[in-house]
Formats: C-alpha cells, structure tokens, sequence
C-alpha cells in the first residue's frame, strides 16, 4: 500500500480517488450485470473489472466494494419477507461503511496498489509478493460482524510473476465470504488460470454526454471544446484529465498545425516542438508527445481504410489533414506499418536513454517521408 507522503498510484492527478467518487458514471451495463449475480444468488469470488484505462475500472471496484459490506445477505427469515432486490450499487452516504471507507478504516476490506520501497523509499513500479501476502494475515482475522470481506487489486496488471502466484493461490482456495475484485487494464497480462478463475466486468469508454458529467463531477470545468476532448481522450475521463493537466490539447493542435504543410516540413517549428517537450524535467510532456503523435497516426489509418476521417475533429483543421494524407486503403496501411515502426522505434530509444529531441525529429521526419511517399 502506499502512504501518505507519496502519490497514490491508482488516483489520476487532479481527480478525486476512485474511494472518493460519489457516482459511477456511464457504465450501467456493468453495474446492472453485477447486480444480477448478487439477486440471482451467483455471487463468484472473483471479479475482474476491465476495459481501458480511466474509464471508471477503479470507481466501480469502490462502489461494489462499499454495496457487499453495506448490504446484509438475505437469510430469507425476515419477518415481513425478503427484502426488495437492489436495483443500483449506491448505498446511504451516511452509512457507517460509507464513513468507514472515507476514513480508511474499515476492517472487513483490504486495498492491494503498488507499495513503497521501504529502502529507497521511493514508489515501486510493480505490486510485489510482499505486498499480496499480507493478504494471510487479512484473510485470518474473522470479519467483525461476521459480514462479507472485500479485496481490491488496483491493478492487477502490476503484479510482478511472485506476487501474481501468491494471488492465484487464493483464487484457487478462496477463503469463504470473501470477494477479490480485480482492476486490469490489460488483462492479457495476467495469467490465463487467473483470467479463468474470475468473471469479467468489461468497462466501455464514456461517450461525450457522460464524459462531461464525470469531468464536472471532477470538478473539472470552463472546457474550450468538451467533444475534442472526448475524442482525443477516447472516452478515459482519466486520459482527459490528463490531457487538461498537461496542455494536452494545445499540444495536439501545435502537432496538427506542424503537419498541415506536409509533405512540405516546417523544420524550425518541428525542433520548437522538439526541444519542448524534451526539456529537463518534462518526462510527461515527452511521453503525451509521442503518445498524440501515436493516435494521430491511428487517425490517419483509419481514415485511410474507413475512405472518411472521423466525424468528430479533436482539433481545427485535422479532418482536411486526415483526408488528405490519408485519401485510401493503401496509404492507410501506410500509415499502420509506421506506426508500428514508430512505437517499437520510440520504445528502443526510450530504454536506451536517447536524446529526447532526437528521438522527437526522427519521428517526425518519418512522418514526412510517409506523407511524401
């Protein structure tokens, strides 16, 4: 788990935790698949909550989490009869679990992240085995009420091979009463025998109605254009954040007027945008660079093999770029092969430390010479 001195590894910057998000927004599908499991009486064990990240993965995880160790199974004793069946996971924000979990006190749930490095002091980059087998110590103690006990793994993706063992051992024996939800973005990371031995909740993106509900319940306001950025954040409220903190938006427009005047290249504009982002402290802006020039080249692809550009623009000017670059199927797959070139190109000489800039006007220039071709 991580402390309070250092960032928490499953909070995006800017947002409120996922403990703390009072509503899951646009993913009733998956909420209504769960509640249908729980009113049915096939509550599985284990629950593995997928889908893109930053789409709500995390929030649901908190509200299922907040909804078992609030609501008291049904023993059918009751005086007056069984109780209606839930028809949403919201429980009374006065209740003691809801004030429990605000507090980070609740004894009956047990909260898996990326740890701190007792000797480096510094987060750590994977979920290791220590952190998982402190989950033996959890599973030991009898629930307070004799209730429900909930474990939440976020994400699951980080767990390192020894701490991804230690959890399919529980998931094999589960202790009784004990729900595991598991947050993957990737779930073809994880061990197929742990894949097979969790039902899956798949998380779709937010179209742009309910991207802005969620940015606002965020409090994230005064947006320029909300449906460019749902379309460049993909329906990941998390993506938009992001993009908000980072100028984001601006950056992709900047990469949109670069390339406008292909095959024709601006040369002092592309090492303006270079030496940017490869500026001493500005990692992040490095890699939302390379990140936007990947999706603009996904862009480019798909309106090549679709024969139009995508009917929503994520910046003025980008659909005349798209169409022309990128007029038919085989520039489209053109501009797929680069891609590819480019990604496995980009994580090279980011592992061999490149020089940033370099590895910025390399990209660039290959961009150019695809539009040439």
């Amino acid at each position: 788990m991580s402390d309070d001195t250092h960032p928490a590894p499953d909070r995006v910057e800017g947002a409120p935790h996922p403990r703390d998000t009072p509503r899951l927004i646009g993913q009733a599908t998956a909420e209504a698949d769960f509640l249908d499991a729980f009113n049915s009486g096939r509550l599985h064990h284990g629950w593995l909550i997928t889908g893109p990240l930053g789409v709500g993965k995390a929030t649901l995880a908190w509200h299922i989490a907040r909804f078992l160790l609030a609501t008291p199974d049904d023993d059918g004793d009751g005086l007056f009869g069984a109780p209606p069946a839930p028809t949403s996971l919201a429980i009374d924000p006065d209740h003691p679990v809801a004030h429990r979990l605000a507090a980070r006190s609740e004894p009956r749930l047990f909260h898996i992240t990326r740890s701190v490095n007792e000797t480096t002091k510094r987060m750590r980059d994977q979920i290791v085995a220590d952190d998982v087998r402190r989950l033996n110590h959890f599973m030991h103690l009898s629930a307070t009420d004799g209730g429900r006990r909930v474990v939440i793994v976020d994400c699951a993706d980080e767990m390192n091979p020894q701490a991804a063992n230690a959890l399919l051992k529980m998931l094999e024996e589960p202790p009784a009463r004990t729900i595991l939800l598991l947050v993957s973005h990737q779930p073809s990371r994880l061990l197929p025998t742990i894949r097979s031995r969790c039902r899956e909740l798949r998380l779709t993106p937010l179209n742009a109605d309910d991207m802005a509900v969620a940015l606002e319940q965020a409090h994230v306001t005064d947006i320029a254009d909300p449906p460019a950025l749902a379309e460049l954040a993909a329906g990941s409220v998390g993506e938009a954040i992001r993009l908000i903190n980072l100028g984001g938006m601006q950056m992709y427009h900047d990469l949109i007027a670069l390339y406008t005047t292909l095959p024709r290249l601006d040369r002092a504009r592309a090492v303006k945008l270079a030496e940017a982002a490869a500026a001493r402290g500005a990692e992040t802006r490095l890699d939302l660079l390379l990140g936007l020039n990947d999706l603009l080249m996904a862009r480019l692809a798909r309106t090549g093999a679709l024969g139009a550009a995508p009917a929503t623009q994520a910046a003025p000017g980008e659909a005349d770029l798209l169409t022309r670059l990128s007029p038919d199927p085989h520039k489209g797959r053109a501009w797929a092969n680069l891609a590819q070139q480019i990604s496995a190109r980009t994580q090279h000489g980011r592992a061999v430390n490149l020089d940033p800039a370099a590895l910025i006007l390399d990209t660039v220039f290959k961009i150019q010479k695809t539009a040439a071709g």
